[in-house]
């Protein structure tokens, strides 16, 4: 009887390089995915030299319950027509002051679209991605709003214009050009959106 002959031996070696090799492969070729927030400038805290009197019309409140229902200016209003409604409210030019306003001009209505203001309440209850959908659909209002302007002065949406003078990559000397143009159009809609303190109970 023949004896079998010893298996051949597996060349361990070089194996830690390939593992270290693949880590790094994957390493460099794996996304990872961050979480997304609310991009949101906050103004520094200043004393007002003197006491800003804002009128109860040029404030458009926006409640949010804890079951996801929106009181808007006291009416029940579905969130799909929450832009329209914001949009009305910052383009209505009530005292008819505001040039480039195409509102109705109600007098009861906000004055001019650099005093308005949105404000938002919620309660501690709102699901947080109810939350981020009425944000947004705030937000799209302002943006609707600017990419018309930008459009009718520039022939560009405005968010086309903001997002290349955002780039790192575009030429400094483009990149004044741009800066002017996206301040004219962010002065024409100021973005005054107030988060009122969060309520409970609702």
């Amino acid at each position: 009887m023949s004896k079998r002959g010893a298996p051949p031996e597996v060349n361990a070696g070089s194996m830690a390089d390939i593992a270290f090799l693949l880590l790094i492969f994957f390493l460099v070729t794996t996304t990872i995915e961050t979480d997304a927030g609310l991009d949101r400038m906050l103004p520094p805290i200043e004393p007002p030299d003197t006491d800003v009197v804002i009128k109860q019309k040029n404030i458009f409140e926006v409640n949010i319950n804890k079951n996801g229902q929106l009181l808007v200016e006291d009416e029940l209003v579905d969130i799909k027509n929450l832009r329209e409604k914001a949009k009305a409210f910052l383009d209505n030019g009530g005292d008819g002051t505001c040039t480039y306003c195409k509102g109705q001009k109600n007098p009861e209505s906000s004055d001019n679209p650099t005093k308005a203001i949105i404000s938002l309440k919620n309660d501690r209850e709102t699901k947080y991605s109810t939350y981020i959908t009425v944000q947004n659909e705030l937000v799209g209002a302002y943006n609707d709003l600017r990419n018309r302007e930008a459009q009718r002065l520039f022939k560009r949406d405005f968010t086309d214009l903001e997002a290349e003078y955002l780039n790192p990559e575009t030429d400094p000397a483009r990149k004044e050009d741009l800066k002017e143009k996206v301040k004219r159009i962010q002065d024409l809609f100021p973005q005054k959106l107030s988060e009122a303190e969060t309520s409970s109970g609702n």
